[in-house]
């Protein structure tokens, strides 16, 4: 192919024939290169020799943390899936009352991080709380004279999680649903299969990889989680590497568990991979017409109705209410310079988090266009999101903390002078982790926005004088500019939700609204910690409703 156009050949280097490797590709592995640091970071102390704290926590809590971890995944991932799955189905296949509004309302938990729910719960329902103190007072009750589901235990926070990360399944499945081809459907009913057999037997093994994604994607989002199972005492992994990190003084046994932690996360994947095996979802017809809808009336369309909205009001509209409601309440208090500066330093990290990763994704995406051979160098940029936050801040921080040491040993020898902490004492490094993070959301978005981009487009560019940078800004951006913003909005949101990574890596006297958040809740202040966990939220719904508008129009055949 010449050079207009989309792919470039590899070039002959010497006698060998290997390619030539042009400016893109090797952006492109440097880019790769700074998102994989932190994770071959935490895999290498997997070879340190083992001392004696690794040897006291594997002894005496590891046990623990595995067995709730592995009992928090269990949980996490029957919710989910039966209540993702099963919403999606109904808004996309049925008619009933309030299926118009359900379709973009139920993605809403995914706006409430999941420790501001896991605050707002315990302030509901632990012993001291509004609903305890209102039995107690209706029934003339004590203490010790009823029972009352412990909130602060493993299956509280299974159940927590469970309607604050649904969305993650439903919104896939929806989309999966929205996809599948009516014939499919129409033959099984031919068959004589019911609208329930027909669900069973069809549209869900077809929908499989989607619901195994969200699913996954949901069982990710527990793991990472810091500040929910902080707050319900439940040991797992995110809180064994702060208390060692932090109370031990002992970086090397945290980044150990770390190491465990993404164990944990590599054998989730590879579980999912080898049950599929060689199995193949896609659809043999081409033709798409619109999805019949099953009418619902009576008890069934109530039925509907209820699993629409007890997840809904479980996962939002009860705990926004009551964010609401405190936040009013404490706001003269809470809403002060202060807080405005907690505001200024999540927005600034956000923006330049956003800015950096929609940067790399283009680099990325791009590369991957011109030369099909950098395929495995962008996947691999993309393993962030599945690696939790606490994992990546233990990944850059220890080697980090190497080299700045060094440095600053070897300009006290030879300058007199100290360089002090340029990366982990300013923000520097926490937007690092952030990009590391967040990097595959900006990509997917970026990629979704190229792959519209016809190879004639790149062709002309080029015939036209332009350079690869040149097409890029003058040609690409302009036409993806939709997806570009859309993934920058989705890390900017993220971002401002980042909880384990910050609490790490943030420098000394610099707070952001979700540490602030997570600051009030451990000092017991659930109602003053309202008003910043509520500012997270109202920034989150922004996305949620630019993800149901996307989704709606993913149906092939669908109006742009």
């Amino acid at each position: 192919m010449s050079e207009a156009g989309l792919i470039d050949r590899p070039a002959s280097a010497g006698r060998l024939g290997l390619p030539r490797p042009d400016a893109w590709t090797l952006a492109a592995l440097g880019a790769a290169a700074i998102v994989a640091a932190p994770v071959v970071a935490v895999v290498v102390t997997l070879v340190v020799p083992q001392g004696e704290v690794w040897r006291h926590l594997a002894g005496t809590v590891l046990p623990r943390y595995v067995a709730n971890s592995l009992w928090l995944m269990a949980g996490v991932a029957i919710g989910t899936g039966i209540i993702g799955v099963g919403t999606a189905w109904l808004v996309t296949m049925c008619r009933f009352p309030g299926r118009t509004l359900f379709e973009p309302a139920l993605l809403l938990p995914l706006a409430i991080p999941t420790y501001v729910i896991a605050y707002t719960y315990a302030g509901l329902l632990d012993f001291p709380g509004p609903v305890q103190s209102a039995l107690r007072a209706a029934f003339g009750w004590s203490r010790g004279d009823y029972w009352f589901p412990q909130i602060r235990s493993v299956g509280g926070v299974a159940t927590i999680f469970t309607f604050v990360l649904y969305p993650y399944v439903y919104l896939l499945a929806r989309a999966a649903f929205l996809e599948q081809s009516v014939c499919a459907l129409e033959v099984s009913r031919t068959l004589g299969c019911s609208a329930w057999r027909s669900f069973r037997k069809v549209a869900l093994p077809l929908a499989r990889p989607a619901v195994a994604a969200g699913i996954a994607l949901a069982l990710m989002e527990a793991l990472n989680d810091f500040g929910a199972v902080q707050h319900f005492a439940v040991d797992t992994f995110t809180t064994g590497i702060f208390r060692a990190w932090f109370g031990m003084g002992e970086p090397v046994a945290a980044a150990q568990l770390a190491a465990v932690l993404l164990l944990f996360i590599a054998a989730l994947v590879v579980l999912e991979r080898a049950s599929r095996r060689h199995a193949r979802y896609h659809h043999t017809s081409g033709k798409w017409r619109p999805l019949p809808r099953y009418q619902l009336e009576g008890v069934r369309a109530a039925g509907a109705f209820a699993a629409c909205f007890i997840p809904l009001a479980i996962g939002f509209l009860v705990p926004g209410a009551v964010l609401l409601v405190w936040a009013i309440e404490t706001a003269p208090s809470v809403i002060d310079a202060r807080f405005w500066g907690f505001a200024a330093n999540s927005v600034i990290l956000a923006l330049l988090s956003a800015a950096l990763a929609v940067c790399f994704a283009l680099l990325l995406a791009y590369a991957q266009r011109r030369r099909a051979g950098t395929a495995p160098v962008v996947r691999i940029a993309a393993l962030g999101y599945a690696v939790p936050g606490s994992v990546v801040a233990v990944g850059l921080l220890l080697p980090l903390a190497t080299i700045e040491n060094a440095v600053d040993a070897a300009a006290r020898a030879w300058f007199g002078i100290s360089t002090g902490l340029v990366l982990t004492g300013s923000a520097v490094a926490l937007v690092w982790a952030y990009l590391v993070r967040f990097l595959a959301i900006a990509l997917g978005a970026v990629e979704s926005g190229l792959a519209k981009i016809t190879p004639s487009v790149d062709g002309a560019a080029r015939s036209l004088g332009e350079s690869a940078f040149g097409a890029v800004r003058r040609v690409h951006v302009p036409i993806v500019r939709g997806s570009v913003l859309t993934g920058a909005l989705l890390v900017f949101v993220d971002v401002m939700k980042e909880l384990p990574a910050t609490m790490i890596m943030r420098p000394f006297n610099f707070d952001t609204l979700a540490v602030r958040t997570y600051q009030l809740a451990g000092d017991e202040l659930l109602r003053e910690a309202a008003g910043p966990g509520l500012a997270i939220v109202l920034v989150g719904i922004v996305p949620v409703i630019v993800l149901s508008r996307a989704i709606a129009r993913s149906r092939p055949g669908s109006r742009a």
